[in-house]
């Protein structure tokens, strides 16, 4: 599609200047409860490289209040909400792909912006266009999980008639790893819990629960030599049994979250990994669930104005599913 003319452009970016919106964002490091306020303040301009869009739907996770804690530091403030979908209303110099009007799903610039997803408006730096048939929120749901979890099967190496054992397959980034693995040709063996047991089974993967014996019980199952493991779980520990199942090679073991076992026993961790994620799936998986074969589960949706509930939920560690925010609801 054609892009805005510069004289659209002008007239779009005058009128943001007088418009303000709504964005949940924090101005000092700590926990997210005490430092995260909705404010009031000026709609961004998309700049180069970059679009704007109204917000539909904003996906909230782990990640956002580990930014709160000083992850990623940066200059402040800095906003929330790193993945989202919603429609085009600008866009800046080099875009040729969308235009106003468009609707997308991606991921929100929170380094070059001082607001991100959970606004009212959001500038973008990754993004494609909605297939038929999906709709906002199952959008919002997709690009973070579907982004590394697609990252660290690749870091991994995980191929056809592999057997890999994704541990904490009750993550959203675990429950889309089992997924893509499947679809490589992997074979999977998954640790959740009975929330998403059923369906894991139901994808193709062989499950079995946390706890003691898991070791025994993933052995049974793999009735082979594991080859790869993905740790998506929270720290509990388990790293030592994870490298016993891969047969005592740490180095085919990869975690997200167990950095300081990871440092310790010679591990994978993702921190170490090449960051270049491949946002050019996000069209590839996001057509896949709009026809039902890719799903990550959203848990619940709230208004921008009941931020602090869904905050509340996401810090408890029992969301079971993505938890989104709908600024349009308001």
């Amino acid at each position: 599609m054609e892009n805005l003319d510069t004289s659209s452009k002008e007239v779009n970016n005058q009128a943001t200047n007088r418009a303000t919106m709504r964005t949940i964002r924090f101005h000092d490091y700590g926990e997210p409860a005490e430092v995260l306020r909705m404010e009031q303040v000026a709609i961004p301009d998309a700049g180069p490289g970059h679009i704007r869009v109204t917000v539909r739907a904003c996906g909230l996770n782990p990640v956002d209040r580990a930014l709160c804690r000083g992850l990623f530091p940066g200059n402040l403030p800095r906003g929330i909400g790193l993945e989202l979908s919603g429609i085009v209303d600008a866009v800046g110099e080099d875009v040729t792909d969308v235009a106003i009007g468009d609707a997308v799903l991606g991921t929100a610039d929170f380094v070059g912006v001082r607001s991100a997803g959970a606004s009212d408006r959001a500038i973008m730096d990754h993004w494609v266009r909605m297939p038929t048939g999906l709709d906002f929120v199952q959008a919002a749901a997709l690009p973070m999980a579907v982004t590394i979890a697609y990252n660290h099967l690749e870091s991994l190496g995980v191929k056809s008639g592999h057997t890999l054992l994704v541990h904490g397959a009750g993550t959203m980034m675990g429950f889309a790893a089992v997924q893509i693995a499947l679809m490589h040709g992997a074979r999977v063996i998954a640790t959740a819990g009975n929330t998403y047991a059923d369906r894991l089974r139901s994808m193709g993967a062989a499950v079995t629960s946390y706890g003691n014996g898991m070791v025994e019980r993933v052995t049974e199952l793999a009735r082979q030599q594991v080859d790869l493991v993905l740790d998506t779980a929270p720290v509990s520990g388990i790293i030592p049994d994870l490298i016993r199942i891969a047969g005592g090679d740490p180095r085919r073991v990869l975690t997200i979250s167990d950095f300081a076992a990871a440092a310790e026993l010679g591990v994978r961790a993702s921190t170490e990994e090449d960051q270049t994620f491949r946002y050019d799936v996000l069209s590839e998986f996001s057509q896949y669930a709009a026809d039902g074969k890719f799903t990550v589960p959203v848990a619940q949706t709230f208004a921008l104005k009941d931020w602090r509930r869904a905050l509340d939920i996401s810090q408890s560690g029992h969301a079971r599913g993505k938890l989104i925010l709908l600024p349009a609801d308001d």
